[in-house]
């Protein structure tokens, strides 16, 4: 019995010899990247290649673990508890022909690529997030133009508004799962491409109907840079050097409200509306082709299938194998559970239930302020159309003051995770709630800022001090995200995509129906107790943080999907 295993153990390192001689024997291999770039390098190199001892470290490859979530070699692949976990045996016939990375100077791995052409692609994916959320918001100037050349009325125009934002929410739902499977670049093209098509109606538009389809459908194609696009951040980056590139993606999506009113104001006050469309038509076709040019595709098990197919076809043997590979799941099933998973955790989880909800009421009035702007500034001092577009100024300014005090926040972060140590914890642990304290203070401040503003809205005051307030708002709504986005990813570890999910969802639902009913409250009950009702409505959820920053740990525990 043990004569049989040691020959059948030689036979398998006598193949696995003949596979490395092979690949010495491939002096220069040219392939083509998933984006359709040509480059030339040593040969795809077996684990291992790079050590003197090729065979003991092909006896090291890592293989796949169990537990709850069955992650794959590669750190990306996930397999949740409703797919079938990969069987791989504890032998090593078959760990040793499961594909990883060479560590970062593999050729393929985009951790490997240059430091200044990941910035690059960062600051791509940035502007292009950021132009998606500049068209939400870029529309509403144009109000004044649209209604009496559609000959129809402001609350129908608002539905532009609306259904575009319905959009940004609901295309994430197919757009990240579809990622999974095709890669994030043929996402990119492919959404990107649709957004750019779809604005063409909208500037060539002879009816308020035609309008109002493009915008739903131009929505949901750029949706895919406010969900797939972090990925590629994250991707490209190492967790040490993580927070200086994901700070500046996804300040994008925030900022983009705000820019798109101060570019379209001078557009209108001008020319037509159409410009505001055509301009964006440029923007967005110069970003589709610096996308096709220059960003690669970077989702990891994406890749290691691409290097798994070049290795069976360049040795001959068919056991290399990708993790995405020995995945079970279905284009179908993934998307259904994408679409379900994140309904399940708002009805089952009052953590994620609370905190989407108070994400979901700021963002909410955010979009209100689009139509509430007009109101006070234009009827209460006069201002044009280039200088209502100024206004929002003062949000943009409160946001980068926010953006700009995260390194106060990672401070207090770090001073927690020492006080845990020294109470006993482990060394370098951390809970989540330890990242609540700038939603604790933001959920505070934000209904001060709104009462600030609401009852500075006279005539008699000078317009500067409700703009200030404005910032103020613009900060706390930036403290409120950075902690829920962080809490709901280290609170739900296996299910965090569907937890970011469930927030974008509520976020962008709730900023698609305040705009509607905006503007008449703010003509009914005046434009101080118009804005003391959101105040009060901000004020109600301010609680919660606190109380889940000191009774999370339990509430956790006796839930099904958070950490432990």
């Amino acid at each position: 019995m043990q004569d049989t295993l040691d020959n059948n153990t030689s036979v398998s390192l006598e193949r696995r010899e003949e596979a490395v001689k092979d690949f010495d024997e491939e002096e220069k291999i040219t392939f083509e990247d998933n984006d359709g770039a040509e480059s030339k390098e040593d040969g795809i190199m077996p684990p291992g290649r790079q050590s003197a001892n090729r065979l003991h470290q092909t006896r090291s490859l890592r293989s796949v673990h169990s537990h709850k979530s069955y992650a794959g070699g590669d750190g990306y692949t996930c397999f949740t508890e409703n797919d079938e976990p990969p069987s791989i045996p504890n032998g090593d016939t078959a760990d040793r022909y499961l594909v990883t990375w060479d560590g970062d100077a593999d050729p393929m791995n985009p951790r490997g690529i240059t430091l200044l052409r990941r910035w690059i692609i960062v600051l791509i994916v940035s502007t292009s997030s950021l132009c998606v959320t500049c068209t939400s918001s870029l529309y509403t100037i144009t109000y004044g133009q649209l209604i009496p050349e559609f000959n129809t009325n402001r609350l129908i125009c608002t539905l532009g508004l609306s259904l575009y934002v319905a959009g940004l929410g609901t295309g994430p739902m197919m757009l990240s799962p579809l990622s999974e499977f095709f890669g994030r670049r043929p996402i990119y093209l492919c959404s990107f491409s649709f957004f750019v098509i779809f604005l063409i109606p909208c500037a060539v538009a002879q009816n308020i109907e035609t309008m109002l389809i493009a915008r739903f459908l131009d929505g949901f194609a750029g949706s895919a840079f406010l969900s797939v696009a972090g990925g590629t951040v994250g991707d490209m980056f190492a967790k040490h050097e993580l927070s200086a590139p994901m700070m500046i993606y996804t300040a994008a999506p925030f900022v983009g409200p705000e820019i798109g009113p101060l570019i379209g104001g001078f557009i209108v006050e001008n020319t037509t509306w159409r410009w505001c469309f055509y301009v964006l038509i440029i923007w967005a076709g110069l970003m589709l082709a610096l996308i096709f040019l220059f960003v690669p595709e970077t989702y990891h098990p994406v890749l290691l299938r691409n290097k798994a197919i070049r290795l069976r076809r360049v040795t001959g043997n068919p056991e290399w194998i990708a993790p995405i590979e020995k995945m079970s799941r279905s284009i179908a099933k993934t998307v259904l559970w994408s679409c379900i998973r994140p309904f399940q955790l708002l009805f089952f989880e009052p953590m994620c239930l609370n905190l989407c909800i108070l994400s979901a009421i700021l963002l909410g009035i955010l979009y209100l302020f689009f139509g509430a702007f007009a109101e006070v500034f234009q009827n209460n001092h006069g201002f044009t159309i280039s200088q209502l577009g100024c206004t929002f100024l003062g949000l943009f300014v409160g946001m980068l003051l926010g953006i700009a005090s995260d390194p106060f926040w990672k401070r207090s972060y770090q001073k927690l995770v020492r006080r845990r140590e020294t109470q006993g914890g482990e060394p370098g642990g951390s809970e989540p709630e330890f990242r609540l304290p700038p939603t604790i203070f933001g959920a505070f401040l934000v209904p001060i800022a709104l009462f600030g503003f609401g009852w500075t809205t006279y005539p008699h005051v000078h317009w500067i001090v409700p703009i200030i307030f404005s910032a103020i708002f613009g900060t706390g709504v930036i403290w409120c995200y950075s902690g829920i986005f962080t809490f709901l990813v280290e609170c739900y570890p296996v299910y965090a995509a569907s937890a970011l999910a469930a927030n974008s969802f509520a976020r962008s639902y709730f900023a698609a129906a305040f705009p509607l009913f905006g503007v008449q409250m703010y003509n009914n009950l005046g434009y101080q107790w118009a804005t003391t009702l959101l105040a009060f409505l901000a004020l109600a959820m301010a609680p919660f943080p606190i109380l889940f920053y000191r009774f999370g740990k339990r509430l956790r525990g006796n839930s099904r999907f958070a950490s432990a």
